[in-house]
């Protein structure tokens, strides 16, 4: 059972070190024309539907070079925010980034296992990231745990109709998209509600919960 456990969080590992190595070698391509156009779509398309409340208190997991952060700081001009990534190098890009130095920070850190206080945040984002996580559970009763009473999961991933999908590319790893149903069945089990899907782009979807 030892060896059996010890070659399971062996290949946890690589699979951690190879989502880094990636996002480490991309960060410095990160904003191209492509991305930058895309990502602005996407983050045009999901502040229609965020409410946050006067001071509210943001996490953004997978934040990569931090232009969500800076949307949200630039819509809600009292929000404080903290983005969460695993690449330093997607962080350096971030911090280099950063229009809203007094509200907004970049920590690094798993999203399956957050460092910070029991219902610290009134909502978190997690915007095309999702898919490269590989315990999608634990990532749930994470930002269970850290939202406040009423706060706001605001998940936008890819996704392929109402049928899971996974793929692995050698140089990226495993990714995985999640259909509605699915979603809802990880938030249940978490403790969250699913309380709307909205499409924000073909093949990408917005899923709220509370």
């Amino acid at each position: 059972m030892l060896a059996i456990a010890n070659s399971s969080k062996s290949m946890t590992n690589n699979f951690y070190q190879q989502k880094e190595n990636f996002f480490n070698l991309w960060a410095s391509y990160y904003d191209c024309w492509f991305t930058s156009v895309f990502y602005q779509a996407i983050h045009q398309r999901l502040l229609e539907y965020v409410e946050l409340k006067e001071n509210a208190s943001v996490l953004d997991l997978g934040c990569g070079t931090g232009r969500l952060m800076n949307r949200l700081a630039a819509k809600f001009p009292t929000v404080k925010a903290i983005g969460l990534d695993l690449s330093p190098k997607m962080l350096v890009e971030a911090r280099a980034r950063n229009q809203y130095r007094k509200r907004l920070i970049f920590v690094r850190g798993k999203a399956e296992a957050l460092s910070f206080a029991d219902e610290q945040f009134d909502a978190v984002f997690c915007t095309m990231s999702f898919l490269h996580y590989p315990h999608p559970k634990q990532v749930f009763e994470q930002v269970t745990r850290v939202l406040t009473p009423g706060g706001c999961f605001y998940l936008v991933d890819g996704y392929r109709g109402e049928n899971n999908f996974s793929s692995f590319i050698p140089w990226i790893g495993e990714m995985r998209l999640y259909s509605r149903q699915q979603r809802e069945k990880l938030g249940t089990e978490a403790g969250l509600s699913a309380i709307a899907h909205h499409y924000l782009l073909p093949g990408i979807l917005l899923t709220i919960f509370t």
